[in-house]
């Protein structure tokens, strides 16, 4: 693995530009940063609160998954998220045009009756629209950790629902080639889920015993999953914390491999590359991000 730069505050959500550059969200910053092939930086936005995942959109602008904020601690040379910020600013869904820095919030929480604590991850489909998850907040001091959803949206503002409830802090999404399956990534269980998508930001109510989820992957050891990407194959590369790496999944719920990283909080994974060969994984406890050669295409996503 290559280091393309470093000296980056938490990166996340790497959004794999067609000039060659990555743009990327740091969340202890709350900005969202463009990578230049050489490694210099650029601030595209600053948006504040806690920038997390990232995607572009239909319209060539940037949806941006704000969790509102973490407090954060440092040691080791590592740094760590550590429960909600002393000044969290509220969930929301943000979309950035990349040429201004002009942000403007799309949804919050309380719109359409939902109810919006940490957004983390995001995918746009095919009809326009996007899933994103919400991974909720830990409160240290009130002894409390949310229970939160998976959602869908437009990209118009003019439609957001928390389709999948409960979910058991839900991180990574992403869609199969074909966009009939759902993948979410749980964080503390460190499972990978599977729902099965019937419409448009519709999911079978009773693919699984216990509801429309259905455990596809959980590792032994001490694991915990983070954002995903999908390959052009259909399986499911996974940013595992703790083991430090990327965990592929097939879609039958097989390990094809693990990548190993050197960094403790390996979060997420994005392709690029005229071969979509290149893969891009944000290093985030050492604000990091590199590349290597992957093994497979990665999935060319909606935009």
């Amino acid at each position: 693995m290559v280091t393309i730069a470093d000296g980056l505050r938490f990166p996340e959500g790497p959004v794999v530009m067609p000039d060659g550059s990555v743009i990327l969200t740091e969340i202890a910053r709350g900005t969202i940063t463009r990578v230049k092939p050489d490694g210099s930086k650029e601030t595209v936005a600053k948006v504040g609160g806690g920038p997390n995942g990232l995607a572009l959109g239909p319209d060539g602008k940037l949806y941006c998954c704000n969790n509102g904020g973490f407090e954060y601690v440092e040691a080791n040379g590592y740094l760590a998220p550590h429960g909600i910020a002393n000044d969290y600013s509220g969930g929301r869904i943000e979309r950035i045009d990349i040429e201004t820095g002009a942000v403007e919030v799309l949804y919050k929480s309380g719109d359409f009756g939902c109810v919006l604590r940490g957004p983390n991850d995001i995918v746009f489909d095919e009809h326009g629209g996007f899933w994103f998850t919400d991974h909720g907040k830990v409160d240290y001091a009130k002894r409390c950790h949310d229970i939160v959803g998976i959602f869908y949206a437009k990209a118009d503002g003019s439609h957001l629902e928390e389709v999948i409830f409960p979910s058991n802090n839900p991180n990574g999404v992403g869609l199969a080639p074909d966009g009939s399956a759902l993948y979410a990534a749980e964080t503390y269980t460190c499972r990978l889920m599977k729902f099965n998508i019937t419409a448009p930001g519709k999911v079978a109510p009773d693919a699984g015993p216990g509801g429309p989820g259905i455990p596809l992957y959980r590792p032994a050891g001490y694991k915990f999953f983070d954002s995903l990407a999908m390959e052009a194959s259909g399986n499911i590369c996974v940013a595992t914390i703790g083991e430090c790496g990327i965990s592929v999944i097939s879609p039958e719920g097989d390990l094809v491999e693990f990548v190993e990283t050197d960094d403790v909080f390996t979060t997420n994974i994005a392709f690029g590359g005229e071969d979509m060969m290149d893969a891009y994984i944000t290093l985030s406890g050492s604000g990091r991000l590199v590349k290597t050669r992957w093994n497979r295409p990665g999935l060319k996503l909606q935009y």
